[in-house]
């Protein structure tokens, strides 16, 4: 009897050793293709970069030692440059702010046209989720080239771009929020005769308000530093001071240093910012859910 008992177990471990053997051999080849694709791809960037990598690498920090040398050196113009591109400054925070408002509201659209259980339309959702897929793959700075070439450079430009790809972005977020959502004030609005704005509003709205406040306090942090970014490209903002500070190389340094510091300090703030109301929403929604 024991040898019967024995044998379906002696059986059962053998097939989960090979199973782990399998399952470790599959892991080592795909890590072996990875390896093989990085090194590849590698070879193929230092090959086609100007100059090479490798020789390049021990360089690395020449520029960020010139531009800390003569901005230490000019130390005494650092607060009047400060004070110069504090207006740049402003105009960036309004960008991302103004992209971060106009995305948040397209996408509380989108995510609830593409939330099942609430959307209106329920054969419409894979076309408004396809749409917000294709908001987010297409890059800020892709859009905002091409908007520039059409409207010429400065912060428009930039809004809209920021804002086209926050729609997308904030909207797959607030869907999942909405699939968490308890639906049972939404049937009871429902059995009373409310409509489909009445039960976003009353049922939902103050379940996913703190979440959806939260996730666009964490995208205005993302926003800030992409219309910095575009700046580069002349979309205006502190990013396009910073540019021209750089290009014009040494002698200007201090000027990119402080744009620099400003910058750094303004996400800084911000993130702090956004970090303490996102901890105060989430818990301060979690303590009032509790029985």
């Amino acid at each position: 009897m024991a040898h019967f008992a024995d044998t379906p177990l002696a059986e059962t471990r053998a097939a989960y050793l090979a199973l782990v053997r399998q399952r470790r051999l599959y892991g080592g080849l795909m890590l072996a293709i990875f390896l093989l694709l990085l090194a590849a791809g590698f070879g193929i960037a230092n090959d086609r970069n100007a100059g090479g990598f490798l020789p390049g690498l021990p360089h690395i920090f020449d520029f960020p030692a010139d531009v800390v040398a003569e901005a230490w050196q000019k130390r005494a113009n650092l607060p009047g440059h400060l004070r110069d591109a504090l207006p740049a400054l402003i105009e960036t925070i309004n960008i991302a702010a103004l992209a971060t408002l106009s995305g948040a509201a397209g996408a509380i659209v989108l995510s609830l046209l593409s939330t099942a259980g609430l959307a209106p339309w329920p054969r419409l959702i894979p076309l408004f989720r396809r749409m917000m897929d294709l908001m987010r793959a297409v890059p800020e700075l892709v859009i905002a080239l091409v908007l520039i070439f059409v409207l010429g450079g400065g912060p428009v430009p930039a809004a809209i771009a920021i804002g086209f790809h926050t729609v997308g972005a904030l909207g797959k977020l607030f869907s999942e929020v909405n699939e968490n959502a308890d639906t049972k004030p939404l049937e009871g609005l429902a059995s009373a005769g409310a409509t489909w704005s009445q039960r976003m509003m009353l049922g939902l709205l103050p379940q996913v308000a703190p979440n959806w406040f939260s996730y666009a306090l964490l995208r205005f942090e993302i926003n800030i530093r992409a219309s910095a970014i575009l700046g580069f490209v002349g979309a205006g903002g502190i990013g396009y001071e910073l540019r021209n500070a750089i290009s014009f190389g040494q002698g200007r340094f201090d000027e990119a240093a402080a744009v620099f510091i400003l910058l750094f300090l303004t996400i800084v703030l911000f993130d702090q910012l956004s970090s303490v109301l996102r901890h105060r929403l989430t818990h301060g929604a979690r303590k009032e859910t509790r029985p």
